[in-house]
């Protein structure tokens, strides 16, 4: 006997529950003309994830409710289970997997584990579940779990396990960091070994906000070895045969239900359910291979961008082109998101800009097949500069006519932006966000920042992956070469204010991510002073950067959902040292 899966891997829009209820339909009769016998959706598959403090509108709460009852009804007939997330509602909230089958609630497993971490605040929104869920299917145990449940090892699945599970569903929102699907696929195939059984994980895809969910959905036998495996940032409908007794067979040879620890939870709820199963020519399962991790960064940023601009109604962006990596990879990106003709290249020269960067800049843009308008700020800041003279008197120039430029570029696209409908896209990397090494309302302006967690050393291999993908140097060469430069004044290059980027990189990462101390930074052998001088740049821009534009999370913390710091902050480590 063979238990035919069906996972789902769907893109999601918070709220949109007609859009979110038609993908969920589509999925369901493609499961059904595959004669699957259960189908798994990801969490909080009809509502969105995560929906935030929409949970607190009793009519977002009501809505969920109708749709609920829609894909009760719709299940009629199928003879298929049906295993989807939606939040479950009396008197408090939770996050919930509900199990329907031929017109009916068979029951809901509330999540268990509330994750209240990184770009988690469960515990704002949901009350926590109590009781373990696990339904039979002619005497085949199959136990049911909600995203964290199954990270905890003695929550809900060791419970299961512990009563026989020959399966166990996942339903998953868990969202896309560097490296993050090599740390989730190894916890799946270490839970299915150490319980012996199945696990069967649906992972939604797709943008929402700064966070995007890359899919990569799994399924994992009792042995611990991959059995499916769906594409990363890909939409799709995964089917699988399952011999459960192979959970059955694994637990016998190993003997480990034998010698588990306590699970925290010893009475599993179990509901037994009449299935007739049909004999059925047996599928091949898909098993893709993951991409690298700077095709990863490239693809999370594409669907991040393309999901963010369409979701809220956008179609099309304009970049301020500077013949520079970041404004070329967002321009880039944004071709590839949008389409060519979708994205408008501004070019504002100064008389610091040289002849090298505007030809760049025009070189990428026919590269890119984009269409570019060419507005000299040389005018603007010279009247800027006569108005402002006698109220500059005695005061030499500096940083302040440098980000004047930086300003008045910033007031043309916003000028743009408003004339015709396009968004503006911020080219800022997370090296320049960390230290402040942008110009607040000027090259910061934009109502999304692709590469706002993008490290610069990181930028330069996403730009280099990315002509690898296209087979040529769409973004040209010169610019991957030559010396980073704002070319706010003359003969400027980055270096003049930051140490080089290689050094730079290294010391943001174990600062930012790793919260490393300074003496922890000292020891690892980096110079007093230099630490001294960059974490005092980035506690310093903190007001800055909770001014920006959102950006795609990509890195383990980012600036914004990750990491909360206060604004008014008496702390400063620097001055002790």
């Amino acid at each position: 006997m063979r238990v035919r899966i069906a996972v789902s891997q769907l893109n999601q829009t918070v709220g949109d529950y007609e859009k979110n209820y038609n993908n969920m339909k589509n999925h369901i009769e493609q499961a059904y003309e595959n004669e699957a016998d259960i189908i798994l959706f990801p969490e909080l598959s009809l509502n969105g994830y995560p929906p935030e403090d929409l949970i607190l509108k009793t009519s977002f709460l009501d809505d969920s409710q109708k749709y609920i009852d829609k894909i009760i009804q719709f299940s009629k007939n199928k003879n298929m289970k049906i295993v989807f997330g939606a939040i479950d509602w009396d008197v408090e909230t939770y996050n919930s997997a509900f199990t329907v089958f031929n017109g009916q609630l068979l029951d809901k497993f509330r999540k268990m584990f509330l994750p209240n971490y990184s770009v988690f605040d469960e515990k704002r929104y949901f009350i926590r579940g109590r009781k373990p869920f696990m339904f039979e299917m002619n005497k085949i145990k199959i136990g049911v779990t909600v995203c964290e449940d199954l990270w905890v090892p003695n929550g809900p699945a060791l419970a299961y396990s512990k009563s026989g599970a020959n399966i166990i569903l996942n339903l998953s929102a868990s969202p896309y960091s560097k490296s993050k699907h090599l740390s989730r696929t190894q916890m799946v195939k270490s839970r299915a070994s150490e319980l012996s059984s199945w696990i069967v994980y649906s992972n939604l895809v797709g943008g929402q906000d700064e966070v995007v969910f890359d899919g990569g959905s799994l399924v994992a036998n009792p042995y611990g070895e991959i059995a499916l495996q769906a594409p990363l940032f890909e939409e799709g409908l995964f089917t699988i045969d399952i011999d459960p007794y192979e959970a059955t067979r694994a637990n016998l040879r190993e003997g480990k239900r034998k010698h588990y620890s306590e699970s925290i939870y010893e009475d599993v709820e179990s509901l037994k359910i009449d299935h007739i199963f049909t004999k059925k020519t047996r599928i091949t399962p898909v098993i893709k291979e993951y991409q690298d991790v700077y095709e990863q960064l490239y693809l999370s940023i594409k669907i991040g961008l393309k999901d963010y601009m369409h979701k809220n109604g956008f179609k099309k962006a304009l970049v301020g082109l500077s013949g520079g990596l970041d404004s070329a990879i967002v321009a880039a990106i944004a071709s590839e998101a949008l389409g060519s003709e979708n994205v408008l290249g501004v070019l504002m020269p100064s008389k610091f800009t040289s002849e090298e960067s505007i030809r760049d800049a025009l070189k990428l843009a026919e590269n890119l097949k984009i269409k570019t308008k060419k507005i000299s700020i040389n005018n603007m800041f010279n009247l800027f500069l006569d108005e402002l003279k006698e109220h500059f008197e005695d005061k030499e120039e500096d940083i302040t006519e440098e980000n004047l430029q930086a300003r008045i570029r910033g007031n043309i696209l916003m000028a743009l932006s408003n004339k015709f409908g396009y968004m503006v896209l911020a080219t800022s990397n997370k090296s320049e966000s960390a230290t402040g090494y942008s110009t607040l309302y000027g090259d910061m302006v934009g109502g999304f920042s692709p590469i706002k967690d993008l490290y610069k050393t990181e930028a330069y291999k996403v730009a280099r992956k990315y002509n690898e993908l296209k087979g040529t140097d769409v973004i040209p060469e010169n610019i991957l070469n030559k010396a980073p430069s704002a070319e706010l004044k003359f003969n400027q290059t980055d270096q003049d204010t930051l140490p080089p980027y290689e050094l730079l990189d290294e010391i943001l990462f174990r600062y930012i991510e790793r919260e490393m101390s300074i003496d922890e930074l000292i020891e690892s052998g980096y110079e007093k002073d230099m630490i001294k001088k960059i974490i005092k740049m980035v506690d310093n821009n903190e007001y800055k950067r909770r001014q920006s534009a959102p950006g795609i999370k990509l890195t383990e913390r980012n600036f914004g959902k990750d990491r909360r710091l206060p604004l008014t902050n008496g702390y400063k480590i620097w001055e002790k040292y």
